[in-house]
């Protein structure tokens, strides 16, 4: 039971990484389409605070969703940081849950 519950951890920490490296590509197709891609990020800022709040929960998510939205909406120039993956490095290599 106890390999169970590590194997399955295993799972989530990685899917976790492959969904974060998605979403970073979804949140850099505006730099691929001229026009179209200053207005998918009215749309996607929002979209990605709440997906990354929800995928990293606790401290993390909150402070990921707050990052994430302020990089997307593109207000410092931001908009090419890989917010999700960064958070998935922070919780998994760095803090080491």
């Amino acid at each position: 039971m106890a390999n169970n519950y590590i194997l399955n951890s295993y799972e989530k920490k990685y899917k976790l990484l492959l969904l974060s490296i998605l979403f970073d590509g979804v949140g850099m197709l505006s730099f691929v389409i001229p026009f179209i891609g200053e207005f998918s990020d009215v749309i996607w800022a929002p979209l990605s605070a709440y997906l990354i709040y929800n995928m990293y929960q606790g401290i993390e998510g909150k402070i990921g969703s707050l990052v994430s939205f302020v990089e997307e909406a593109g207000i410092f120039g931001t908009d090419f940081l890989p917010t999700f993956t960064l958070t998935w490095v922070y919780k998994y290599l760095i803090k080491k849950e």
